[in-house]
C-alpha cells in the first residue's frame, strides 16, 4: 500500500473501525440477551449488521477503483458492563466519534481532490445523523426510565423495531449487503 493517498489510509482504518463496531454491537447484544432483555438484543444485533455492511461498502468502493484492499484486525470488545444502560452510553459515544471519522474522511476526500471518494461518502454523512439521533433517543428513553428494563425494552419494540427504512442510494456491499 505504497503511494496510497492519506483518504485510502483513512478509508482502510475505517474499515477496521466498521467491524470493530460489528463486534462491539455482537457484544453489546449478547449481554442484553444474557439478561433477558430481548428487544434491545434484536436491536443490537441488527446494528451488528449494519455496521458489517458498512465495512464492506466501503471494501466494494476501494475494490470498485481498483485500490488493493487491506483489511485491518480489530481489539476484543468491551463485554461487561455494571448497568443495562452503559452499553447504550457505549454506543451513543462510539456513534459521536464515529461522525467524527466520517467528517474526517470527507474533508480529506475534498482536500485530496478525491470527488469520487468525497460522494462516496455523503450516504455516510447522512447515516450518520441518523444513527446518532437514534441513539441520542435511547439514551434519553434509559436514562428516564431510571432502571425500569421493562420501559426500555417496550420502548424499543413500540419505536425501534422496523422502523429503520432502507435507502435505496446505499453504496453496494462486496459481498452483498446481509
Amino acid at each position: 500500500m505504497t503511494n496510497e493517498s492519506v483518504f485510502h489510509k483513512l478509508l482502510h482504518a475505517q474499515i477496521g473501525n466498521e467491524f470493530a463496531a460489528s463486534q462491539q454491537y455482537i457484544a453489546i447484544a449478547v449481554y442484553y440477551d444474557g439478561i433477558d432483555m430481548p428487544r434491545l438484543a434484536s436491536y443490537f444485533y441488527a446494528q451488528a449488521v449494519e455496521e458489517r455492511n458498512h465495512a464492506m461498502m466501503i471494501v466494494r468502493h476501494l475494490l470498485d477503483r481498483g485500490i488493493a484492499v487491506d483489511l485491518p484486525g480489530v481489539a476484543a470488545p468491551q463485554t461487561a458492563f455494571d448497568d443495562f444502560r452503559d452499553p447504550i452510553e457505549l454506543a451513543l459515544t462510539h456513534e459521536k466519534t464515529v461522525t467524527e471519522q466520517i467528517v474526517d474522511l470527507a474533508r480529506t476526500a475534498r482536500d485530496e481532490g478525491d470527488y469520487l471518494g468525497e460522494q462516496f461518502l455523503q450516504w455516510f454523512l447522512s447515516e450518520q445523523v441518523e444513527e446518532v439521533a437514534t441513539m441520542t433517543t435511547l439514551h434519553t428513553i434509559a436514562e428516564r426510565a431510571q432502571g425500569n428494563m421493562f420501559d426500555v425494552e417496550n420502548f424499543v419494540r413500540r419505536e425501534m423495531s422496523g422502523s429503520e427504512a432502507t435507502t435505496t442510494n446505499a453504496p453496494r456491499a462486496a459481498g452483498g449487503n446481509l
